[in-house]
């Protein structure tokens, strides 16, 4: 058994960690404030490859294990939380469209997206569908061919700024989850509108409802076979969920960093506020869940590396490690008095932008009736 990263992954933590200081951390606050999509921050984080590393080689990825993809956003987001967004749907892009594209959606999408240069969005969620994904409203009905795609996506991450989107819709509703499909849908064709969503946190990823009315695609934009989309989506979401854990705790983990600088210097009673029991005792234990959570990653990450069943630690990871870290950074906030609670310091930023993914890819509570199964099979579950 062995803890240690690679001589290569250190050095990649001491690069990233130094480009998240300098690059990303100064200009977190502008984005946040003005909605602003970062632009020549996703195409620096193109230059460096950060956005294909689950990519083929051949398209210009480098397939990389996960467990270098999760050091990645880890250290990405200590910098700019939003920023994020792109590594994870990057990643889903490499696998999905990556091992089911066809070769002209291959050489036209992935090449762009690898170097910055185009956003893809993934679209799974509707209005009245979230976690019970296998019954999706969406439709697509193939003529000729061509599909002909009609519905509603909601809460699209990236949506606003997308060029392309991987869209799951259904082609045959009586089959349930054998019936979604999914598509490599641009977003520039006839019949697709964007409305933006105006979130508490996380604003520079423009989330979106997009609706597609009669959208026509060529039967080459469908990725993989047909129902076969859910599948592939769940196959994704299985180490997505554990690089969203770990993107909440590399918030969380630099919040508590600044926080312990803070109570060595801050001076009460006559002497800094660190040698209070209910100063360090806070950070102490914040300190303790931060680095068993991490490695709780790590392992599933390993376990999704060496081929091993994740699915139970992934859905561990999800519903806990947002749940600590808003806890963390909102304790963080606390330590730093009231001018903890202005905008001048980070702590309500990251405390916005995290409690965005308690939700995202999956809730707490579906998350553990996915761990109750997995312990205990499906007789455990309500449904």
């Amino acid at each position: 058994m062995d803890f240690a990263f690679t001589p290569e992954q250190e050095e990649l933590i001491r690069t990233l960690r130094a480009f998240a200081r300098k690059e990303l951390a100064p200009r977190s606050r502008h984005w946040d404030k003005t909605a602003q999509f970062p632009w020549e921050a996703w195409r620096r984080m193109g230059e460096l490859g950060l956005f294909g590393l689950r990519a083929p080689v051949e398209y210009g990825g480098q397939e990389t294990d996960l467990l270098t993809m999760g050091i990645v956003t880890e250290e990405i987001a200590r910098g700019d939380f939003s920023c994020t967004y792109g590594l994870q749907l990057a990643g889903l892009a490499g696998e999905i469209v990556g091992r089911n594209g066809a070769e002209e959606v291959k050489k036209r999408w992935l090449p762009p997206m690898i170097g910055g240069e185009a956003v893809l969005a993934i679209g799974l969620t509707e209005p009245s569908v979230g976690s019970d994904a296998a019954n999706l409203a969406c439709r697509a009905v193939r003529e000729r061919d061509e599909y002909v795609i009609t519905g509603e996506k909601s809460g699209i991450s990236l949506g606003m700024v997308a060029h392309a989107i991987m869209l799951f819709a259904t082609t045959n509703p009586a089959a349930k989850a054998r019936g979604v499909t999914a598509f490599l849908v641009p977003l520039d064709l006839p019949g697709v509108s964007r409305s933006p969503l105006r979130d508490l946190g996380a604003r520079a990823i423009g989330r979106a409802v997009l609706s597609f009315d009669h959208v026509r695609i060529p039967a080459s934009h469908r990725l993989g076979e047909e129902g076969s989309g859910f599948y592939q989506v769940m196959r994704g979401f299985d180490f997505n969920r554990v690089l969203i854990a770990l993107a909440c705790l590399g918030a969380a983990q630099t919040s508590l960093e600044e926080t312990m600088a803070y109570v060595k210097e801050r001076q009460a009673f006559g002497k800094p506020i660190v040698q209070f029991e209910g100063v360090s005792f806070p950070i102490a234990e914040a300190a303790t869940y931060i680095d068993a959570a991490r490695w709780l990653c790590y392992r599933a990450l390993w376990l999704a590396d060496h081929g091993q069943p994740h699915t139970k630690e992934s859905a561990m990871v999800k519903w806990w490690a947002p749940r600590l870290s808003v806890e963390t950074i909102h304790q963080c906030l606390l330590l730093h008095g009231h001018y903890g609670y202005t905008d001048e310091l980070p702590f309500e930023q990251r405390l916005r932008d995290v409690i965005g993914l308690e939700i995202g890819d999956g809730t707490a509570e579906v998350m553990k009736l996915v761990v109750a199964r997995e312990l205990m099979g499906r007789e455990s579950l309500p449904y």
